[in-house]
């Protein structure tokens, strides 16, 4: 459906920010119609975090909307099964790494699923790709980019000076001036400062694997050069992760890959999502408000969280307040409350019944005018994610879309209006709101009878009173003493949405 109703539109050119070129640039694959998509994963050594959460939803979007508008997608996206940190967790609980790994890689799924982040197309492991990592490795030391220390083997930034600074911008010559050159009397066996290691030599009770220069274990760079090389060849379409990534690593990556390969530019577009803050402090274990994402969904849903963290572009930095994710639970509601309205109306009649729309018509009469407004909806919110995936703007377009529903399905019109409208508004919510957003229930799901919050029994008898007398107040015309009811359910905790068949209220 997402895809047909996109094609079907004006094509738009979409624009993405790219990093290395600092600016939004036309998208272009290398080959036609197929994009090849990395986005490093996680280190699994503990649960996953709000900060993982920002990252793959946002490339999540990316993926939806890529194969929104038709393209073959190949996403990879790796897990760092084995790393210092994973190690040094596992030796604190007496057990094997390894285990540390998997348990964090189970939650990540779950997580993420919860989420409704679309599982990428391939999942490699570090401990998988050890033969591709030392075969780079191998390449690298035989055209001197790399050399052999007595603690390992280095990648030599000044053997391609004219690859540093891509991502970050920053100049060679003021880190040679700004450090000195060479490190001496450090306990590394670098040459130089800048240069980082491509194998780390065995330590007593860490894992290793042999090599030609001695057992050992990767450097956290070189791991991600040999996945994407393994699945994409030597160049690919887009390169994902968080902002923190740019440097040392993603400019880790440029020289080592391009340097073994001899193919440049790695990658067409760069691509980097901003920060999660937490009450306007960078998140951190240290600042004790390091949330995972376990965490939040024990006081919002799934799809809560995904719509807050949407609600802001991906290049943002986002403040997770309470009030940030109450904006977002409610705008949820809405969504998933209009598509419930819709579904039920679709359901007054056969669902495999033949629906008869008039042509949309901005400025039309009745049902086909505002059909044309939906369609104009549609259209700019299509415009909206070609414009470097703006899903704050595409939700815009989405809430102006569910007022526009709401307000016609429970108007006065014709039954036969009412379900072709309620068909309709089914097929452009799940089209914006769940294809390309992520933000849907199933309809099995958004049918079911929500559970009942033990608050509204105790609110009713309250509630129920001051309708009545909002009721009379309107029918009074007395308009000052009904906007102070609405003040005053809205002090308990409670919005009131007025339909065809009377007031419907529900807690924040």
């Amino acid at each position: 459906m997402c895809g047909e109703r996109t094609n079907g539109r004006t094509a738009m050119t979409l624009r993405v920010h790219d990093t290395r070129r600092r600016e939004k640039v036309d998208f272009t694959t290398i080959e036609p119609g197929k994009v090849r998509m990395y986005v490093c994963g996680i280190t699994p050594y503990s649960p996953s975090h709000l900060g993982h959460a920002r990252c793959y939803v946002a490339f999540d979007i990316v993926h939806r909307w890529l194969e929104a508008k038709g393209y073959d997608v190949t996403y990879v996206q790796n897990f760092t099964d084995v790393e210092d940190k994973i190690i040094n967790q596992a030796n604190e609980e007496g057990i094997d790494y390894l285990e540390v790994a998997e348990r964090n890689i189970v939650d990540y799924y779950a997580v993420m699923d919860s989420l409704n982040v679309l599982r990428a197309d391939h999942y490699p492991r570090v401990t998988e790709t050890i033969d591709g990592i030392i075969k780079m490795i191998e390449t690298l030391l035989e055209k001197e980019h790399a050399y052999a220390g007595d603690d390992g083997v280095y990648f030599h930034v000044e053997s391609a000076p004219e690859k540093f600074g891509q991502l970050t911008g920053q100049s060679i010559e003021d880190v040679r001036a700004g450090a000195g050159g060479r490190v001496d009397g450090t306990g590394s066996g670098k040459r130089d400062h800048k240069d980082f290691a491509l194998w780390k030599f065995a330590k007593p009770g860490e894992p290793q694997w042999d090599s030609p220069w001695g057992s050992g274990r990767p450097g956290w760079h070189i791991e991600c050069s040999a996945m994407s090389l393994q699945y994409f060849g030597e160049q690919f379409d887009i390169h994902g992760g968080g902002d923190d990534l740019r440097f040392p690593h993603h400019e880790a990556e440029i020289f080592q890959s391009e340097c073994c390969t001899g193919a440049s530019p790695l990658v067409n577009h760069w691509m980097h999502n901003g920060f999660v803050n937490v009450d306007g402090e960078k998140m951190s274990k240290s600042l004790g408000n390091f949330w995972t994402v376990t965490d939040a969904l024990e006081n919002y849903e799934p799809l809560v969280l995904r719509h807050a963290l949407l609600n802001a572009h991906y290049r943002n930095p986002i403040d997770l307040s309470e009030q940030f994710l109450e904006d977002g639970k409610r705008s949820q509601g809405r969504l998933e409350g209009a598509y419930r309205e819709a579904l039920i109306a679709w359901d007054e009649v056969a669902q495999d019944s033949l629906i008869t729309l008039p042509r949309p018509l901005v400025g039309g009469e009745g049902l086909a005018n505002t059909l044309g407004m939906l369609e104009k909806l549609g259209e700019e919110c299509a415009k909206s994610m070609d414009d470097d995936f703006n899903t704050r703007e595409a939700l815009a377009k989405v809430t102006a879309a569910i007022r526009l529903m709401n307000k016609a399905i429970n108007s006065d019109i014709a039954d036969d209006d009412r379900h072709a409208l309620a068909f309709y508004s089914i097929e452009w919510l799940e089209e914006f709101g769940g294809a390309a957003l992520g933000l849907l229930p199933s309809r099995e799901d958004a049918l079911a009878e929500p559970e009942e919050d033990p608050r509204r029994a105790e609110l009713e008898p309250v509630v129920g009173e001051l309708l009545i007398k909002r009721a009379a107040a309107r029918e009074a015309k007395d308009w000052g003493a009904a906007d102070a009811i609405r003040d005053e359910l809205a002090n308990l905790g409670v919005t009131v949405q007025d339909t065809a068949d009377g007031p419907v209220w529900e807690i924040n």
